[in-house]
Parts: structure tokens; sequence; C-alpha cells
């Protein structure tokens, strides 16, 4: 690994570190100057130019782990469930000259995109799987993003005890990164509710905070500030960086 990269990476992990998102740096007002310039470092240094590494399929582990969150219980998730998410349907709108609502079997159908690589948790874990899924990039030029659209953003089903819906976020060079991918199967099979089902966002390039599960809908936007606490993202409205590069 070069120096500058290796100094960037080091520098978020040790400010992220692989801890809850209670830790008591994120919660350290005096620390927030310097987790915001590790974040601005990281990002400017390694940047959206580098890849993640690809495993081989003797890396994979078929005991693929699931984090802390709970699967969704809400009425409409579960009523995907008990329909095996054949009335599940992909909106994604915004600022597109095309929006449109995509059925599972149209995203099954542009599937071309396999990649097996590594997942690294928040949490202080990683896994090595084999994923199939669209590449983002080739998928948002279907509704033709608007100039001015700056950000993808990504809700979720799934919301937290009192009510606030998890939802995540990627800036369109990320967005259209060559590995960053809306994921179907996980390891050979359709990924289950409790990874992610029926649909998942996978960025091998950052920690999985950022791979948001359960996606909902899809909007692209001119900024995020007006989005919930204005961070970007669940995890990022409660502290966490916005990029989480690895």
């Amino acid at each position: 690994m070069k120096r500058k990269v290796f100094v960037a990476s080091s520098i978020a992990a040790a400010l992220a570190g692989c801890a809850k998102i209670t830790n008591g740096l994120n919660e350290w007002q005096p620390a927030q100057p310097i987790l915001n310039s590790a974040e601005t470092l990281n990002q400017a240094i390694i940047g959206t130019r580098g890849t993640a590494r690809l495993y081989r399929p003797g890396d994979v582990t078929l005991d693929y782990p699931v984090n802390s969150l709970d699967t969704p219980h809400q009425p409409e998730y579960l009523s995907l469930i008990e329909s095996d998410f054949t009335t599940y349907r992909l909106p994604v709108g915004g600022l597109v000259d095309h929006p449109q609502t995509f059925t599972l079997r149209q995203l099954r159908a542009l599937a071309t995109l396999d990649q097996i690589t590594r997942h690294d948790c928040v949490e202080g874990w990683s896994v090595v799987g084999a994923w199939r899924g669209l590449s983002l990039g080739s998928f948002l030029k279907l509704v033709r993003p608007k100039p001015e659209a700056r950000y993808v953003v990504f809700y979720s089903y799934d919301h937290d005890q009192s009510g606030q819906q998890f939802y995540g976020s990627l800036n369109m060079a990320q967005a259209v990164h060559p590995q960053t991918m809306l994921a179907l199967d996980l390891n050979g099979k359709p990924i289950d509710a409790a990874h992610g089902a029926p649909v998942r966002l996978r960025v091998p390039t950052q920690l999985g905070y950022k791979s948001t599960k359960w996606i909902r809908n899809i909007a692209l936007v001119s900024n995020f500030k007006d989005i919930f606490g204005g961070q970007g993202g669940y995890w990022e409205d409660a502290g966490y960086a916005w990029y989480a590069g690895i």
C-alpha cells in the first residue's frame, strides 16, 4: 500500500474505529473537528479511484453473519415477505428526466455484475461474500439524472424504535464506481430478509454501514441538508462520518 493511502486509511480507522455508534469519541464534541478533517483527508486522498480487492470463490464465507440490526417488522415489509417479494416495486425519482418504478423481475433481468468482495462492518468483523446484482452506475442511466443531481439517496424499509427511517447516500462519483451495486443475490442465492432482501446496496470500497439494506426507494437530489438530520444518512445523523472509505 502506498504510504499516503496507508496514512489516510489509518487516521480514518483510528478515529472512526470499529465500534458501536454510541462510542465516546463520536459523542465528544472537541473531537468533531478532528473527525471531520480525517473524513475530508480520507476522501481526498483515496477518493473513488481505488477499487476493493476481489477474492476467489474459495475465500467465500458460506455462513455469512448478520449485523446487530433487526429485520424490519413493519407491515409493509412483512407483506413483501409473505408474497416472496413478487409484489416488490422500486421507485427511482427525484432529479431525473425519466423516473421509473422497477419490479424485482425487471431488476433481475438487468443483473449482470458478479463480484466477490469483503464486507467490513463497523461493529468490528469482516466477511467475504459472492454478490450478484446491477451496476448502480449503469442502472442510473435508465432514469437519466439531471445535471444538478449530486447525490443518490437510498431509503430503507427499516425504522428504529422511535420510528425514524433508515437511509443512506452516495455522491454521484461513488454511485457510478464500477464496484458499487444494487445486490440481489448472496453466495448463489437470492438475498434473504436478514441480509437485506430483496434489494440492498453494496459499496465494497466503504464500511458496511454505507451499504443500505432493504431498499424501499431511491431519489437523486442536489443536496441532503433537508433530509432528516441533514448529514446524508441515519448513522451519519448520529455522528458517523459520511465518507467511510477503507
